[in-house]
């Protein structure tokens, strides 16, 4: 609320006044009351009023001698109304040269009054925040007050007028982002404002703000005649290969549509943010009126897809997971994924490698970069080309970490392994299911059995339970299903096929042979 002192030596005007207007719905409050202008002296220091209304003709000091001597004085100097007749006229224009904002004449009109009112409590709160607004934090919080839309018309025109925003101008409200991994907190809104100091246009630049960590959000005023749309492309492409030299980091330009009138800039901020959305299908300069109806795709990527690139991971195929992850790069750009896509799909692939860790008794905490990258990637300021480093980086020190795990378990391992087909051959095993059993992929396990026994897993499988089964038919005379079975086979004839295989006979053949020998 603005304090008013009303100054006239007539109670009635004094107490007419009050009752005239609406006070408190222009925001205005009295908060004194003088009989000349002696009187409004002492209160004006004392009470700081931010308007005076005073008649000019009063006793001891009039009107006009009181605003020179409150001029003169320049410790606080209120706004003036000045109460005239019309045989005082002369008086008034005087008082006008004193900086005197307004007058009114007697008898005073009502709606004239509260005109007037109005268009100066407008103007003392435009004055106020402008003198605010020299501190770049309440230019924000205007900035975000009008892109938001939380202020009211009346609201918004104080704003306006405290920003500089002309009539006749082209608004753009634009965000620049910095791309940047989670980790580097060295751009600020201070770096960020010394870089954007360096553009030619930077006196377009009304307000700005950081919206989130690494995202700045800028208002520009400029003529319409800018609005042609080589020249507007031209314009932010040069403001964004200017902001990356300076802050030596890639940034993205994300522009709504120009606007003619403050109380639309919330419309310019929205598409501003859905312009921000297609990050990961355009680059550099995105506006909204380029990218206006593309469809985003919203899904994750197949299963299929993801599951190779863990696979290939846990094979230490350092080849192939870079490839594979180029390629869906390559799909989040042609089939533009959304932001909320991409690191959808990425994060299934990354929950995937830590689950192979587990699975390997490995401690999760080696994946420093990766599990960094899961935490900050729908946080972070990427670009799809600085998302794709660090998830490739992510994914070799998984091999790595994998490597080592390994190398540690084939210590040891294997040689358990041996020893636990030995001892189970009878049972329904495989190469998949032992190397589940001991926390080992597949194919890695295969590879480290033959290079530590020079024999394929299966074969030397095979080769134990026909061992087992020959000794049976020699010492027993268990028919062929029961031999069959205790060897581990569930099918008969597939135990006497595998049989004849390795030892060119059937284990009826093996058997008779034996007892022709005795």
């Amino acid at each position: 609320m603005h304090k008013v002192l009303v100054v006239d030596d007539e109670t009635y005007v004094r107490k007419g006044l009050l009752e005239l207007v609406e006070w408190n719905e222009m925001k205005l409050t009295i908060v004194g009351e003088a009989r000349n202008g002696k009187e409004a002296l002492g209160l004006i220091e004392e009470l700081k009023p931010d308007l005076v209304i005073t008649d000019i003709r009063m006793p001891a000091i009039d009107g006009l001698e009181l605003i020179r001597l409150v001029n003169e004085a320049g410790r606080y100097k209120p706004l003036f109304i000045i109460i005239s007749g019309y045989h005082d006229f002369n008086y008034a224009r005087q008082a006008l040269r004193y900086g005197v904002r307004d007058y009114i004449l007697k008898p005073i009109d009502e709606e004239e009054l509260a005109s007037t009112l109005r268009k100066l409590s407008l103007g003392m709160a435009a004055q106020a925040a402008r003198g605010l607004a020299e501190d770049g934090q309440l230019k924000s919080l205007m900035l975000e007050a009008l892109a938001q839309g939380t202020s009211d018309d009346e609201e918004a025109e104080r704003y306006a007028a405290a920003l500089g925003i002309q009539e006749g101008t082209s608004l753009l409200y634009i965000i620049a982002e910095v791309y940047a991994p989670p980790q580097d907190e060295s751009i600020t809104n201070k770096t960020f404002l010394e870089a954007w100091g360096s553009i030619d246009i930077n006196r377009a630049l009304l307000a700005s703000g950081e919206s989130s960590p690494g995202q700045f959000a800028l208002l520009l005023q400029t003529p319409r005649l800018c609005n042609e749309e080589s020249v507007f492309q031209q314009k932010l492409e040069q403001i964004r290969m200017t902001l990356s030299r300076r802050l030596s980091a890639e940034v993205g330009i994300y522009c709504g549509d120009p606007v003619y009138q403050p109380i639309h800039i919330r419309d310019a901020c929205l598409a501003a943010n859905e312009a921000a959305r297609h990050k990961y299908a355009e680059q550099g300069v995105i506006r909204y009126a380029g990218v206006s109806g593309k469809p985003l795709y919203v899904f994750d990527i197949s299963p299929d897809l993801s599951g190779k690139l863990i696979l290939q991971v846990e094979e230490g195929d350092r080849e192939g997971f870079t490839a594979t992850t180029e390629h869906i790069f390559g799909l989040f750009r042609e089939q533009r994924f959304s932001p909320q896509a991409v690191a959808g799909s990425l994060s299934r692939c990354l929950a995937g490698i830590v689950g192979a860790v587990n699975e390997m008794n490995g401690n999760p905490d080696c994946l420093v970069s990766l599990r960094e990258l899961s935490q900050g990637i729908t946080r972070a300021n990427w670009s799809l080309d600085l998302l794709k480093r660090h998830f490739i980086g992510a994914l070799t020190e998984a091999d790595d970490c994998i490597a080592i795990l390994r190398k540690e378990s084939s210590n040891g391992g294997i040689k358990a392994i041996k020893s636990y087909i030995d001892l189970h051959y009878s049972q329904n095993i495989s190469l998949k299911s032992i190397a589940s059993q001991f926390y080992m992929n597949a194919v890695y396990l295969g590879r480290l059995f033959r290079k530590t026994y020079g024999v394929y897993f299966n074969d030397y499988l095979l080769e134990i339970r026909m061992k087992e089964a020959k000794r049976l038919l020699r010492q027993t005379d268990l028919r062929m299903y029961e031999i069959a079975a205790r060897v581990g086979f569930q099918n008969a004839d597939y135990f006497a096929t595998q049989f004849e295989k390795l030892d060119k006979l059937t284990p009826s053949e093996y058997r008779n042979s034996l007892s022709g020998k005795d």
